[in-house]
């Protein structure tokens, strides 16, 4: 079960790039592409191995606002669902 405490991260072979001639964030796996919202692509620039999700969660309100932990570890459960975040 993911937590506040979960830790996660870009699995092995995952990549976050950005792609500047459609102005977008796109997340390279080995089975494919995928283009995340802009929400999905904040939460993954911050999937370091090393914050928590409470800690992207503080990162992410310093930035926008309304933001809530629940809104992060549902982006985090769908994307470990695709199989492209790992927790340590």
């Amino acid at each position: 079960m993911i937590t506040a405490g979960s830790v996660p991260q870009l699995r092995r072979g995952v990549r976050l790039s950005f792609d500047h001639v459609r102005e977008t964030h796109v997340l390279l796996f080995p089975e494919g592409v995928l283009v995340p919202n802009a929400t999905a692509a904040a939460v993954l620039e911050l999937c370091d191995g090393a914050r928590r999700v409470s800690d992207i969660t503080a990162v992410l309100e310093r930035r926008f606002t309304g933001v809530r932990e629940q809104d992060v570890l549902d982006v985090l459960t769908r994307l470990g669902e695709r199989r492209v975040v790992a927790w340590t």
